[in-house]
């Protein structure tokens, strides 16, 4: 998938998230933001690097604003971002 342009995805309601992303032509960058920060970084990073993963990503700018959202809240989010940034509209399944 290609990063094409700017997009976010979510709110800054509690138990949930939002999520920024920018198209990047160096790295893939995260920037993590929450509220429980100290107990769930690890594991926010995890599942937004599996996401970036799964869509083969390798250069982005993701920002996350995390308001304490479970790892379906965030995964949805990150790919509804990532389906806007690149105007994809293919849907994809979240069971596994």
């Amino acid at each position: 998938m290609k990063i094409k342009k700017s997009a976010q995805a979510g709110s800054l309601e509690s138990c949930d998230v939002m999520v920024r992303i920018e198209p990047s032509q160096k790295e893939r960058k995260i920037i993590i933001e929450s509220d429980v920060i100290e107990q769930f970084e690890e594991q926010i990073q995890k599942v937004v690097e599996s996401v970036l993963d799964k869509y083969d990503i390798d250069t982005i700018l993701i920002k996350i604003q995390d308001k304490g959202a479970l790892d379906f809240v965030i995964t949805s989010r990150v790919e509804t971002a990532l389906k806007r940034s690149s105007k994809c509209i293919k849907e994809t399944s979240y069971v596994k």
